[in-house]
């Protein structure tokens, strides 16, 4: 006579499961709670829309991931920042828009389910969500072995923002004359990990827990610097002063994410060297031997955000985001397109 089988022979922990979520619902009520109906554990999560301080309101939807960083957290077995990676990831698109993030929900896929592991994640989502002002109203956890090996997970994120129709950032109010303002990085924030993983663990031999004297840290715990959350100070940015375009640097770096953000009929010019970079950067680039066109297509060298204002405002603006805590430089300028060429262009 066959063996009768369980969901648990074929290595999903439904018992553990239903535990992670009585920890999830812990986690949860430490984020900001206005707006959230009910609680963790319905088939939904419920948001109660106020839209009475808008007189058009627009919803604005981001989903992202945190790519191959992961990798990274695995082999360093540190799990605590990567959460914060996720959050970063969604909520910085929503706000290059102009939007405040409403809500965020996350998925966790692993091939085995760890209790530990899933609570670190979900801990570090959770302080995401408190930096950005947002509340994490749901999410999804599956156990998938057989797609996943048994250490591996990956992640993925949604949020929502709302933004009123006037005050909506879509670069169509940028023009030329307009100043470039970089606001700085964290470091690598969650973009370029396939390049970084081949030059440190193939190209060169280096350890996760390597001390690298340049960075004045492990390899590890520089490569898991967590994203910077940039929701909250461009909020307060756009109350004092007009942002009339905004470029969040990912995946493709300044040179694919800044067109984004420009007419058409425009482009921009930046100068070299007006900006700090982080000492992971350089480090990367001598041990890969990138070229500097490779990194700056690869990379945010050293600029998770660049917005584009007008002149008059200029100096103003950069005074309020270093008051805010950010470090920001007057970076280039926008200027006309008058034939078809790059729309990215580097001045000395």
């Amino acid at each position: 006579m066959k063996k009768s089988l369980s969901y648990a022979d074929a290595g999903v922990d439904i018992d553990k499961a239903n535990r992670l979520v009585d920890i999830i619902k812990d986690i949860v009520k430490t984020t900001p709670r206005h707006g959230v109906m009910g609680d963790i554990g319905g088939f939904g999560g419920l948001f109660s829309l106020n839209t009475s301080q808008y007189d058009r309101p627009v919803l604005v939807s981001s989903t992202d991931g945190v790519g191959t960083k992961l990798k990274i957290a695995i082999m360093a077995d540190k799990h605590d920042t990567v959460g914060i990676d996720l959050v970063a990831m969604v909520v910085n698109d929503i706000a290059v828009q102009g939007a405040k993030p409403l809500f965020f929900l996350d998925y966790i896929a692993m091939g085995k389910l760890n209790l530990t592991v899933a609570t670190q994640i979900l801990q570090g989502i959770a302080e995401g969500c408190r930096q950005a002002n947002c509340p994490l109203i749901g999410g999804e956890t599956a156990e998938m072995p057989g797609m996943y090996q048994e250490s591996d997970y990956d992640l993925a994120g949604f949020g929502v923002g709302i933004v009123d129709n006037f005050s909506l950032i879509d670069g169509s109010m940028v023009g030329v004359g307009n100043q470039l303002v970089g606001i700085g990085s964290s470091g690598l924030h969650s973009n370029g990990y396939s390049l970084v993983r081949k030059i440190c663990f193939e190209h060169n031999s280096y350890k996760i827990d390597s001390f690298i004297d340049e960075l004045g840290t492990t390899l590890g715990e520089a490569l898991l610097t967590p994203t910077r959350i940039y929701s909250e100070t461009i909020l307060k940015t756009m109350r004092q002063f007009p942002i009339n375009g905004l470029a969040n640097i990912t995946g493709g770096g300044l040179v694919d994410n800044l067109p984004r953000t420009l007419p058409k009929s425009c482009k921009a010019v930046i100068r070299k060297g007006s900006w700090e970079t982080q000492p992971i950067f350089r480090f990367l680039q001598r041990e890969g031997n990138v070229s500097d066109a490779e990194m700056l297509r690869t990379f945010n060298c050293g600029l998770g955000m660049v917005a584009a204002v007008p002149k008059k405002t200029c100096q103003e603006t950069v005074d309020m985001l270093n008051a805010l805590g950010e470090k920001a430089w007057i970076i280039g300028e926008v200027k006309e397109m008058k034939e078809e060429g790059p729309r990215v262009e580097w001045e000395e």
